[in-house]
């Protein structure tokens, strides 16, 4: 084997640079220009955030990456109004799937009870916790 020297990089622009190379392989096997955001939110009449979703739809599916409610306005349905919304347009976008994930101290019961079904834990994480990743048929 061929001795070549190995260099940290932690930066940011490295990382990006990393996944543009991850996007032009995969970009070989599939439409990448098929993936889309989804984003939405909810306002206060002053333009103040309460409460937010993010993620992005892929071919049958729907990623959730991120949903945040405000603490003032958890248990007023925001959270379900917000996923309700984003599952209605990754179905109208060809999604069959959503796959999203949360730690121990977050949302598991609140997404269980929109009908998401455990599909694996992640133990100890990041040192003691756990994750959760959770699946929903459209």
């Amino acid at each position: 084997m061929m001795s070549v020297p190995i260099k940290p990089d932690n930066s940011p622009e490295f990382a990006e640079a990393i996944k543009q190379q991850i996007v032009k392989f995969n970009a070989r096997h599939w439409d990448a220009s098929l993936r889309q955001p989804l984003g939405l939110k909810i306002t206060a009449s002053n333009g103040v955030l309460l409460a937010g979703l993010s993620g992005r739809t892929f071919g049958n599916w729907f990623m959730l990456d991120y949903l945040w409610v405000d603490d003032s306005c958890r248990g007023q349905g925001y959270g379900k109004s917000l996923m309700l919304e984003a599952e209605n347009i990754a179905r109208s976008r060809g999604c069959r799937f959503v796959l999203l994930d949360t730690l121990d101290f977050q949302a598991r019961p609140f997404y269980q009870q929109l009908g998401y079904q455990l599909v694996f834990v992640q133990e100890d994480y990041p040192l003691c916790g756990k994750r959760y990743y959770l699946q929903k048929l459209l």
